[in-house]
């Protein structure tokens, strides 16, 4: 039951740190936001793991090396899909592979979900998939679906690589590994901003204000490595990759945004997922 509420506390960090970074990328460049919010990240975490401590080793710092890869390319390519304007379909598609991966790491390597917890994992990813799922607007182009896909699956596939490695990190480590993660990712994240000749700099109260997702995306991560230490990684992948529910809440309230009826069921799906692999 830990396990799952601190994955919980993880997809909610998760979900209000993408609203924000959204809400940002309306008015500066998205791949300026996004090496902004990563930078947020690193300076938290590396905060978070001088209070916490711990004993990390050269593997811990190996997987950390792999989730900062995986986050940084993920984001790489979800903020590519992104600009080809198929939300519809790259942000379904990227959740679902995200929470995906590491359940086929984590059977790999050993868990053995109870039935009721299969049967959760499975309403989650549906759940996952309808909360992710926007209707395109009337009228909307129909090309790109080809290339919208492949950045899709691309970007699930980074956040899934970064949510397996994380959870193969040992519990002495400590917080360490998740500010070196935090260290490849911007590296990965500036490399992108300057291929993609996108500005650097922000004015200074768009820069601090720009740092926020990060810092949330920084606590979702120490949440989801504790919950992975607690827990099977089967279970908290799904769980935490959750995050697309809170975001459509968030734009729901603050944006007054419409919550489709797909979505709404989703909704509904997501409490059902929650309480079957708690249940489990």
């Amino acid at each position: 039951m830990i396990a799952v509420l601190l994955a919980l506390a993880s997809a909610a960090s998760y979900g209000v740190s993408d609203f924000l970074g959204g809400l940002f990328a309306k008015r500066d460049s998205a791949w300026t936001i996004a090496l902004w919010g990563q930078t947020g990240a690193l300076l938290s975490a590396g905060a978070m793991a001088l209070v916490f401590g711990g004993v990390p080793a050269g593997p811990d710092f190996l997987w950390a090396a792999v989730s900062g890869v995986g986050s940084g390319l993920g984001g790489a390519f979800l903020y590519r899909g992104l600009a080809n304007g198929r939300m519809s379909v790259i942000a379904p598609i990227s959740a679902v592979v995200s929470a995906a991966v590491p359940v086929v790491v984590g059977v790999a390597t050993g868990e053995r979900p109870s039935a009721m917890t299969w049967f959760g994992i499975a309403v989650g990813l549906v759940a996952i998939w309808l909360v992710a799922r926007a209707p395109d607007p009337a009228g909307a182009p129909r090309e790109g679906t080809g290339a919208s896909i492949v950045d899709g699956v691309l970007a699930g596939a980074g956040f899934g690589a970064s949510f397996a490695a994380i959870g193969q990190i040992r519990d002495e480590a400590g917080l360490w590994p998740n500010a070196a993660s935090m260290v490849v990712a911007v590296v990965v994240l500036l490399g992108a901003v300057l291929l993609m000749r996108a500005p650097i700099l922000l004015p200074p109260r768009r820069a601090l204000l720009a740092l926020t997702p990060g810092v949330l995306s920084a606590a979702a991560l120490a949440f989801f490595l504790f919950a992975s230490q607690q827990g099977l990684l089967t279970v908290v992948a799904v769980i935490g990759s959750l995050y697309p529910a809170s975001t459509l809440i968030l734009a729901a309230l603050v944006l007054r945004e419409r919550v489709h009826p797909g979505q709404a069921v989703g909704l509904g799906a997501c409490a059902v997922a929650v309480g079957l692999v708690a249940a489990g």
